[in-house]
């Protein structure tokens, strides 16, 4: 595979990523540089390794990861996104965003997963036309490198948006995971 095709590669994986990211840098008034870069790095890796994953699942079972990785795609970011909804729509009268909001491990951990099994998909796929160890390790790592980016970058997005914007930011987070899975699972199913 060459550099400029893993480039491109590891761009369109990291979108989600970067939405997702935005998203929650919104939910956080003035994320700290320890909260950025863990939550980039909770991405980065879970990327990094899901594409190899899913051409280790390529090699073994195709069919089965195949027919119900937009479920479990779906599942998770439509949950992670509706908790998000429901907290910033609470009862409590804050109409700032809170410090803590969504900043579970569990929960970055869940979306971050949520957001690289397209990643797995890829993965699978490029086992499918017999790409090398050599060469997913290469695809791993640049999708990895590029997510961590995208994900630093849109938490310091967020945070601004979210001074600026309070829940209505933290609503629109929510609703963009949601939207995320919805489109995952469409394009599954659409074929």
């Amino acid at each position: 595979m060459s550099p400029v095709a893993i480039l491109l590669l590891s761009a369109s994986m990291s979108v989600d990523a970067f939405a997702v990211a935005v998203g929650r840098g919104a939910t956080i008034a003035r994320p700290r540089l320890a909260e950025a870069f863990r939550t980039a790095l909770v991405f980065g890796i879970v990327e990094t390794i899901t594409p190899f994953v899913g051409w280790l699942a390529g090699l073994v079972a195709n069919d089965w990861v195949a027919s119900y990785d937009h479920w479990i795609a779906f599942g998770l970011l439509a949950g992670v996104g509706l908790h998000m909804i429901h907290g910033a729509l609470r009862a409590d009268g804050s109409a700032a965003p809170r410090q803590n909001a969504g900043a579970s491990l569990l929960v970055l951990l869940a979306t971050a997963f949520g957001t690289s099994l397209d990643a797995l998909a890829v993965g699978l796929s490029l086992a499918l036309i017999d790409l090398d160890l050599a060469g997913i390790l290469a695809v791993s790592a640049g999708v990895g490198i590029t997510t961590f980016c995208f994900a630093l970058a849109g938490m310091y997005l967020g945070g601004i948006i979210g001074q600026r914007f309070g829940r209505i930011a933290e609503v629109a987070a929510g609703l963009v995971l949601c939207a995320i899975g919805g489109t995952i699972l469409f394009e599954h199913l659409a074929g």
